[in-house]
This record gives structure tokens, C-alpha cells and sequence, in this order.
């Protein structure tokens, strides 16, 4: 179930596309086309855990192994929506410049199957019915008007989410095929780029150097 994030700061993403092709029902082999992401065009993704990916994952508190990026056409990154999903998944949202719609990319420890599927909601709508359809290695899911396309992957599953309305499905599906764990150049994109630095403290001249160091207050005759 997917729940709600912890807001972070920005994420910064590289190029990446796939072509949308054909889907087919529940229960049926997927079909040759893999649903599973291609490598970036940027590089090789980097081990998610050790070196920079890991230590600025864990400074956001998102598991290293959770971190994905992706890109569709007209879709940019919405800066402040980068954040914890749950315990230590990962979540980020992507708006269309013209229309306003949204794309949520999320990132979260289990496992979805031809049983679970209907099970889970799409989005956050708990309680709503949920359809489910086999296309390739992923799930599209549809329910309280939004759907979704689901990929499992070893221990997690990422999905990627809109409105109906606002999304058409080769848009989403080509969004959910572009997620990839981040390659060297991207992660040094991720935040925390560095440090912060520690606060200077503030001279202020009106505090004696003796006592409990309250303002001088002191007013002179006829003051």
C-alpha cells in the first residue's frame, strides 16, 4: 500500500525514454517485451549501497536501494515533493507545464502478484476496487479514478501514478519504463549536495560581559 511521503528537497534527472507497446489480460504470459527499465543513458547506475548514492539516501532517510529517477516528455520534476514514502521508501512527483497534471513515481518495500493486485489500491484510495491487467513484466492498474503502472522488482515495487483523465496510459507506461536507480551523475544530484554549514552565532553589542548576559537596558538621567 502506498502512503503518504515526508517532504524533502530536490532531485535531478537525466534523459531517458522508452516506446509504449502492446498489453494483455491478467494471468497470461507477458508477452517478449520486458517491462524492465533500461540502462541510463548517463552511465552505469551506481551501487545503491556504498559510496555517494548511499550516504546522501540515508541523509534523506530513504533506503539507497529505493531511490529511482525517470522522465516523460513534458514533465518536469516538482522540487519540494522529493521525499520519505513510509518507513524508508522513496516518492517524488513530476508536473506537466502546460496541463498541470501529475505523475507520482513511488518506491516501496513488498511484492505484487495476480492475487495481491486487486488487493492493493491504486494510489492512496483504500477501500476503492481496483482492475488489474498484465502488460509485459508490469501491472496496469485502474481504480478511484486514477491508474497506475506497477513493476515489481526484487524485495520492492515501483510504481508510477496519475489521473485518468489528466494521463493518458502510453504517457504513464512510458514514464514507468524510464524509472531507473540513478547513475553516477545523477547522484550527485541528489541531496544533500554538502554539508551544512554551521550557523555563525551573532555579535550583539548590547550584552554585558558579566551576569546572565541580558541586555543592557540601562536609561541615563532624564532618559
Amino acid at each position: 500500500m502506498i502512503r503518504h511521503a515526508r517532504v524533502l528537497p530536490v532531485l535531478v534527472l537525466a534523459p531517458l525514454l522508452l516506446t509504449a507497446c502492446g498489453s494483455e489480460k491478467a494471468g497470461d504470459p507477458g508477452p517478449s517485451a520486458s517491462a524492465s527499465a533500461p540502462a541510463s543513458a548517463a552511465g552505469p547506475a551506481a551501487d545503491p549501497g556504498t559510496g555517494e548514492l548511499a550516504s546522501r539516501a540515508q541523509a534523506m532517510g530513504v533506503a539507497p536501494e529505493l531511490v529511482y529517477v525517470t522522465e516523460a516528455p513534458g514533465f518536469t520534476l516538482a522540487q519540494q515533493s522529493v521525499g520519505v514514502l513510509g518507513d524508508d521508501g522513496f516518492s517524488a512527483t513530476w508536473v506537466d507545464g502546460e496541463t498541470n497534471a501529475l505523475l507520482r513515481l513511488a518506491v516501496d518495500r513488498g511484492t505484487i502478484t495476480a492475487g495481491t493486485c486487486p488487493e492493493q489500491p491504486v494510489g492512496d484510495m483504500s477501500g476503492e476496487h481496483t482492475t488489474c491487467e498484465r502488460d509485459g513484466g508490469a501491472w496496469y492498474r485502474t481504480g478511484a479514478g486514477r491508474h497506475e503502472y506497477a513493476l515489481p522488482e526484487e524485495g520492492h515495487v515501483v510504481r508510477v501514478s496519475a489521473e485518468t483523465d489528466a494521463v493518458p496510459r502510453d504517457v504513464l507506461r512510458v514514464a514507468a519504463l524510464a524509472a531507473h536507480r540513478p547513475d553516477a551523475a545523477e547522484t550527485d544530484a541528489l541531496p544533500p549536495s554538502v554539508e551544512p554549514a554551521p550557523a555563525t552565532p551573532v555579535e550583539r553589542g548590547d550584552l554585558p560581559p558579566y551576569g546572565d548576559g541580558a541586555p543592557d537596558n540601562h536609561v541615563d538621567v532624564g532618559g
